[in-house]
């Protein structure tokens, strides 16, 4: 099929990007890597009257270390992200969600801010940056402002962004000493959507116990799921098998209502949650202790 007829504009600047979304009123779409976007215009899943196109927008392309974080700019390619240097040191989970993601092909033209906004449930990113307590920063007619990952994806496909308002960067923090984490997700084939997966974070004090826990789900529900009691068994408890099979365990119960569709049942991926949850916590137990005996 084809697209609908739309205008087209290719902006060199942010200002000149977001005062087009401001003109459109809610009729815009931001061209980012295209991945999502182009199928679902070529399919008529969506009709905008104007194509605001971030390609020629360099301000958005970078990814620096700021304040102990790492800033990533909203037009910065997955493939930039998985050959840096700085990712792979500093934000090794962010690096294999990136690793994760369709095939280099997708990686080369999808983009960090593309993933974000259009929040597929199913996607490797919405997941993590939740899990990081990432920062997504936005401008738009009433200037900047920073929203929290957790309340950055409201629904399916639906984030907190507001009309005329433009994703510029995303903000996420550096591991530390002792910090471990964890991903693991299946699907059916090598570089599908996943079904189900799990993004975990966990450090380990001087007695040898949990502290700070974060275990996110993706694939089972409109929005990335933070498994919050789950959380409350692992802090404070010393790692083991035991802890993990519980984990696995609390997450199949807690899950509310998990998708269903043609891949995979709701009592199948409300199984898999709590299995890919485990896989993720004993991933990220055993890394935060192998980085407090030097290894890497």
């Amino acid at each position: 099929m084809k697209p609908a007829p739309f205008e087209y504009l290719a902006p060199t600047t942010v200002v000149e990007a977001v005062t087009a979304l401001q003109e459109f009123a809610g009729e815009a779409k931001v061209l980012a890597g295209g991945q999502s976007l182009m199928p679902m215009l070529n399919m008529r899943l969506a009709r905008p009257g104007l194509i605001v196109d971030l390609g020629q927008v360099q301000d958005l392309d970078y990814i620096r270390e700021s304040s102990g974080r790492l800033a990533i700019g909203a037009m910065t390619t997955k493939r930039s992200v998985e050959r840096s240097a700085l990712v792979q040191n500093h934000q090794p989970l962010l690096h294999a969600a990136t690793t994760s993601i369709g095939h280099p092909q997708i990686r080369n033209r999808g983009t960090v801010g593309g993933s974000m906004a259009q929040a597929d449930p199913a996607a490797e990113y919405p997941a993590t940056a939740v899990a990081l307590d990432a920062t997504l920063r936005a401008i738009g007619p009433n200037g900047e402002r920073s929203i929290r990952a957790e309340d950055f994806f409201v629904t399916y496909l639906t984030t907190a962004l507001e009309p005329g308002e433009l994703l510029t960067e995303v903000s996420v923090p550096m591991f530390g000493a002792r910090t471990g984490w964890g991903f693991s997700e299946i699907t059916r084939r090598h570089g599908d959507f996943a079904m189900a997966g799990a993004a975990v974070t966990v450090s380990l004090d001087e007695a040898e116990r949990c502290t700070e826990p974060t275990i996110v789900l993706f694939g089972v529900g409109p929005t990335p799921v933070r498994v919050r009691n789950a959380e409350d068994l692992v802090r404070d408890e010393r790692p083991g098998d035991t802890l993990c099979d519980s984990v696995g365990r609390q997450v199949s119960e807690e899950i509310d209502e998990p998708l269903a569709d043609v891949h995979a049942s709701a009592e199948y991926r409300r199984h898999l949650a709590g299995v890919m949850a485990r896989q993720a916590l004993a991933q990220a137990l055993a890394r935060a202790a192998a980085s407090g005996d030097g290894a890497t």
